[in-house]
């Protein structure tokens, strides 16, 4: 009987967790669909998504249970892993990469978001400020915008000449041997979004005050000079897609089609099995008859709201 019980209670906090992690994922995409009353109208006629949220939760927690299984794979072998995330702005970069870290350990897996370089940086070699970022053995490293900049809104937006991009094309596929030379593996992901697609999500990001921080100058000129950015990809992805190193394209226009694809086919191109693992035991608390624990005063408490 003690048994049974002891299952029921196992099953019960089982549960719970699970509950816990659907819920911050629910969360995510209630964020995802909020609309704005400006908008409703418009997107009444947005092609919906036919995947149903039952099975994309389902999915995305079975990748999400593999990337801790990669993740594992990786510090056990020592394996050094970059991937790039490039794409339209509002393509689905961030979300793609709050997925894939949201239940691995950041020790392990981390993101690397640059800003702008900074004069002294103008100055030296191209490529040099993202070097102290590549990852050591053990480590998986997420570049969200990567030296690719400069085959986009660089030179899009006139910041560099094109002897600069010219130098670039030159040097990066040389550059990225040398990184898959040293043993770092390096995926690239490019997301892509249709015109109208592209569109809707800047009108989102106006007219929702969480969602304004995300538009940037550079996203309204990249509206402007939308054809220009696609001649730019397009050269960007004869020059760069390399034996060693190809591009992949992730469609962007479903987000949670996007996500799931982009996962899957990462997992897909890295080898990997189960880590043997160590029995954990919880130890029994040490318990000191001489100790009194003292009654804080209330003032140090969060009040209690909700």
């Amino acid at each position: 009987m003690a048994d049974t019980d002891r299952d029921a209670d196992s099953r019960g906090w089982l549960e719970i967790e699970l509950e816990d992690d659907m819920d911050e994922e629910i969360e995510q995409a209630i964020d995802d669909t909020r609309v704005p009353p400006e908008l409703r109208t418009l997107l009444a006629s947005r092609r919906k998504s036919s995947l149903d949220r039952a099975t994309y939760f389902r999915e995305l927690l079975r990748l999400q249970g593999e990337l801790v299984k990669l993740q594992d794979w990786v510090r056990y072998k020592g394996l050094k892993i970059v991937v790039l995330f490039e794409g339209r702005d509002s393509a689905g970069k961030g979300g793609a990469i709050k997925r894939i870290t949201q239940r691995v350990n950041p020790r392990t897996c981390r993101v690397v978001a640059l800003p702008a370089p900074s004069d002294r940086e103008k100055t030296q070699w191209y490529f040099q400020r993202y070097v102290p970022h590549l990852p050591a053995a053990g480590e998986i490293v997420l570049f969200d915008r990567s030296w690719y900049n400069r085959a986009g809104v660089e030179r899009v937006m006139g910041f560099v000449s094109e002897r600069e991009v010219e130098d670039f094309f030159r040097d990066v596929p040389e550059f990225e041997r040398m990184l898959v030379r040293s043993g770092i593996i390096l995926v690239k992901y490019w997301f892509s979004i249709t015109d109208e697609e592209q569109q809707l999500r800047f009108l989102m990001r106006i007219h929702d005050p969480i969602k304004q921080w995300k538009l940037s100058p550079m996203d309204l000129q990249s509206r402007i000079r939308w054809e220009q950015y696609t001649k730019a990809k397009e050269h960007m992805f004869e020059r760069t897609s390399i034996e060693e190193a190809p591009w992949h394209i992730v469609e962007g226009d479903d987000k949670k089609r996007a996500r799931l694809n982009m996962i899957s086919h990462l997992l897909s191109l890295i080898p990997y099995g189960e880590v043997p693992q160590e029995e954990i035991t919880l130890p029994e608390r040490v318990f000191d008859p001489h100790y009194e624990r003292r009654t804080l005063p209330p003032d140090l408490y969060v009040p209690t709201r909700y």
